[in-house]
């Protein structure tokens, strides 16, 4: 900043002065003081700029906008003042600016809550966020997000609150209003007949009642198949079944969400019903760069569809990925952020790796050659688990514990293993094979095996190399997609892999692989309970849903499949093996000169 003297008349009120735009200020209480003495204290001001360039000697006011009104006045009767004291601020630092406007006026007199969102958005707009306001102004997060929050409102419910013609009760509760309700309620407050809720009782009115008009219906009225009853006047109508309404509704929305996803949108979240989308929660990002869309729905129906945002951790997270893309450091960080919310939990995950690893262990024993090359490919680049150990196959919930024990695919295995220590003489109560020192070393066990016929052998290396392979590792999606496993034949859902289940998005998939499109649209903003409870329904063959023969999730078939857009490890790794695997086939075809040559 460069401080400098410049005569008040040239000097005009800068935009960025959280002031600009308003009717000129009261001077009345320092103008005696200026007339006698001058302005004696700094104006900030910006320099004024005309076709790119700077207007020498003139400049714009940032802050001490009622100082140079008083110096304007006092030359306007005639009093000679001395040019005013001016702080010069770096040109394009607008943040910076706004900044210095409000701390002033802070410190004079604190402004009303409305002038502060007004400033605060304009902060934003120019690159702080929520935290650094509150640093700088000296309030605490909670306050500046409050205030940004008045974001929400229509731009003439800001003003009522302004003027203090609506209290901080009802504004609150404004702020959880979709726009459409916002107008609706300014309709009320309007009419000298009608008296519109406030405070608590404006909430109820917000979030109660079942009418539902037909101007919220996503769909069109003409393919309706129920009721609508018009007002006495026709000016409105609504619906007369709520329930019918809501089916076709959830329809639409579905209907959207899958054009929004065509257009190339990476995600595409339907909130749930009633739940409000905040804007200052978000981060407003293009399609380009991962940019998702929130659709709304109304408790009354309405729908509103928020397109290119990010939450804020998703936000930074993308912006770490793209900044680590571009020194090089991981080229596919930057794609692989857009897709950052995983499609199950982490005891999901782990459920479904386990049951799949147990099922790929029994097809390595039926297939001992295959089994003795995967030993022979771990022996020489080695892998987490050769040193050699099992795996712990730990599964980290009691659920899975229970559902592992009664998998039919432990079971096989397991009887598969004490034949085995049977030939080595571990005893009946083996729980591994591998480990086993006390048998005389490497050299005894050696000798013990070339005794033994190739299938003995072979019998042994498939378990030696089953019980060593990694859960959850790209080890099982190439022997899994190689031996082409069944998994149907050790594994159906069961309770576990159902309460596992969280994500509302991939349960509504499932049950447009079981039930058909119309059951899953028709149930898209349903809870996910709801539709999970849908789901079993069909699976079971229970209240009147038609069972599927022979349902396999894709999260468990190999090759696994994802349902959404969003990270599934199983369904990556079986990116990453499958051009091995066809590379392998293409190995074993005959050669065209051989098959010439017989």
């Amino acid at each position: 900043m460069r401080l400098a003297f410049a005569d008040p008349r040239n000097l005009t009120l800068s935009p960025l002065n959280m002031h600009y735009g308003r009717p000129d200020p009261d001077v009345s209480d320092i103008q005696p003081s200026v007339r006698q003495r001058g302005v004696l204290l700094t104006l900030l001001v910006l320099e004024t700029m005309a076709d790119g360039a700077v207007v020498e000697g003139h400049f714009e006011v940032v802050a001490g906008r009622r100082r140079w009104k008083a110096a304007l006045a006092a030359i306007a009767e005639g009093v000679e003042i001395d040019p005013v004291p001016i702080g010069i601020l770096e040109p394009g630092d607008d943040a910076a600016a706004i900044e210095a406007s409000l701390i002033e006026n802070l410190g004079r007199l604190p402004p009303d809550e409305v002038t502060c969102w007004e400033t605060f958005t304009r902060l934003v707009k120019s690159g702080r966020t929520a935290e650094q306001i509150a640093a700088t102004f000296g309030l605490s997060d909670v306050v500046v997000k409050r205030t940004l929050a008045l974001g929400n409102l229509l731009p003439r419910v800001r003003n009522l609150y302004r003027k203090e013609e609506i209290d901080v009760a009802t504004v609150r509760c404004l702020t959880l209003a979709s726009k459409a309700q916002q107008k609706a309620w300014l309709a009320l407050f309007d009419d000298p007949d009608q008296r519109a809720p406030v405070g608590g009782s404006l909430k109820a009115w917000l979030f109660g009642g079942t009418s539902i008009p037909t101007k919220n219906a996503l769909f069109s009225l003409d393919d309706y198949p129920g009721q609508i009853r018009a007002d006495l006047f026709g000016e409105d109508s609504y619906f007369v079944k709520s329930d019918l309404f809501w089916r076709c509704q959830s329809e639409a929305v579905a209907a959207r969400r899958e054009a929004l996803l065509a257009e190339g949108w990476t995600e595409v979240e339907v909130l749930e019903t009633g739940e409000p989308f905040y804007s200052w929660k978000h981060v407003k990002t293009p399609k380009a760069k991962g940019g998702k869309v929130f659709i709304t729905v109304g408790m009354k129906g309405e729908v509103e569809v928020e397109e290119g945002w990010l939450t804020d951790k998703e936000a930074k997270r993308a912006q770490a990925a793209a900044e680590k893309a571009a020194r090089g450091e991981d080229p596919q960080a930057a794609e692989a952020a857009k897709l950052s919310r995983p499609e199950v939990t982490q005891a999901q995950g782990r459920y479904i790796d386990l049951h799949r690893h147990a099922a790929v262990r029994v097809a390595l024993t039926e297939h001992p050659a295959v089994a003795l090359r995967m030993l022979v490919a771990h022996a020489v680049t080695g892998s987490a688990y050769w040193e050699v150990k099992p795996d712990p196959r730990a599964p980290f919930d009691p659920a899975v514990a229970a559902s592992l024990a009664a998998s039919p695919a432990e079971q096989a295995f397991a009887e598969r293993r004490q034949a085995v220590a049977a030939i080595l003489g571990l005893g009946k109560d083996a729980e591994h094979v591998l480990g086993r020192r006390g048998l005389g070393g490497v050299a005894a066990v050696f000798a013990l095996l070339v005794g033994l016929p190739d299938e003995a052998v072979l019998a042994v290396a498939a378990v030696v190399m089953a019980e060593s392979l990694q859960a959850g590792g790209e080890a099982v999606e190439a022997a899994g997609a190689w031996l082409k496993v069944d998994i149907g034949r050790f594994w159906a859902p069961d309770d576990a892999f159902f309460d596992l289940m969280r994500d509302r998005e991939t349960v509504n998939a499932m049950l447009k692989e079981v039930g058909g499109k119309k059951v899953a649209d028709g149930n898209l903003t349903e809870k996910v309970k709801t539709q999970k409870g849908i789901l079993r329904d069909f699976v079971d063959g229970t209240n009147g849903r038609a069972k599927p023969e022979a349902w396999t999730p894709k999260w468990m078939t190999f090759p696994a499949q994802a349902y959404t857009r969003r990270p599934f490890d199983p369904a990556r790794r079986a990116r990453t093996v499958a051009p091995m695997l066809r590379r392998a086939e293409a190995a074993l075809k005959p050669k065209p000169e051989a098959i010439a040559a017989e």
